[in-house]
C-alpha cells in the first residue's frame, strides 16, 4: 500500500451492515425517524464521509425498503454511484452472514474495508483518516475506543479480509481481530458517537 505523491492511492472499500431484525426495537428499527431522515442515514452519512471508493449495504430483513431509503439518500447527496446494495440472505444466522456477503463484494483491488453499523448513526467523520493513517503504517486493523471502551467503526486492512468472509453467528468481526494483539491499533477519542447505538425505541433522541 503507497499513497506518497506519484506513487499509487490506497484503495478503500466501506461496508454498512444493515441486515439486522431489530428484534428489541420491535422491528424497522433502520427506518425509524431519526434526525429528520430515518436511522440508517445516519451509518450511510458516516461511510460516505469515508474515502471509500464503494459503499456496500448489506440488507436483510426489509432489505427492501432499507435498500430504497438508502438508495434515496445517496441520490440526495449526489453520491449514488458510490452505492453498492447486497442482499445477506442467510441475514438470521447474525452479523457473521452480513459480514461474509459485505466482504465478498469488496473491489478485489481493495487495500482495507470499513465495517460501518447501521444502528450506529453518530460516528464522527473526523475520525476516520486517524483510522486510514493507522493501517498505512501498518497495523492490521484500527479501531476507536472512548472511556476505555472499543467502539465503530474498524478498519480492516485487505490481510482481514480471508477471515471477514469467513465470519459465522453474531460475533461479528470479533474473531478477525481477536489475535492480532498490538496490530490492532486502538485510536482514543472522546467522542461518544463511537460508542453510540440503538437498540430500542428509547434510545432515541427525545
Amino acid at each position: 500500500m503507497t499513497t506518497g505523491a506519484g506513487e499509487n492511492q490506497a484503495v478503500w472499500g466501506a461496508m454498512v451492515l444493515a441486515a439486522g431484525a431489530g428484534r428489541r426495537f420491535g422491528g424497522r428499527k433502520l427506518l425509524a425517524p431519526f434526525e429528520g431522515g430515518v436511522l440508517v442515514e445516519g451509518a450511510l452519512k458516516a461511510a460516505f464521509a469515508s474515502p471509500a471508493e464503494a459503499v456496500i449495504l448489506v440488507t436483510g430483513c426489509e432489505a427492501g425498503e432499507v435498500a430504497a431509503a438508502a438508495q434515496a439518500w445517496a441520490e440526495r447527496q449526489g453520491q449514488g454511484a458510490r452505492l453498492r446494495i447486497v442482499h445477506a440472505a442467510d441475514h438470521a444466522e447474525g452479523m457473521g452472514a452480513s459480514l461474509r456477503a459485505g466482504a465478498a463484494a469488496l473491489p478485489a483491488d481493495s487495500d482495507g474495508a470499513f465495517v460501518f453499523l447501521g444502528d450506529m448513526p453518530r460516528v464522527p467523520a473526523a475520525l476516520l483518516p486517524r483510522l486510514v493513517a493507522a493501517v498505512e503504517a501498518g497495523a492490521a486493523a484500527a479501531a476507536p475506543t472512548c472511556g476505555g471502551r472499543r467502539g465503530h467503526p474498524v478498519l480492516c486492512s485487505a490481510e482481514l479480509f480471508a477471515p471477514l468472509r469467513q465470519a459465522a453467528g453474531d460475533e461479528g468481526a470479533r474473531a478477525a481481530l481477536a489475535g492480532l494483539g498490538p496490530r490492532l491499533a486502538l485510536i482514543e477519542t472522546d467522542d461518544e458517537g463511537v460508542l453510540f447505538d440503538v437498540d430500542r425505541p428509547e434510545d432515541l433522541p427525545g
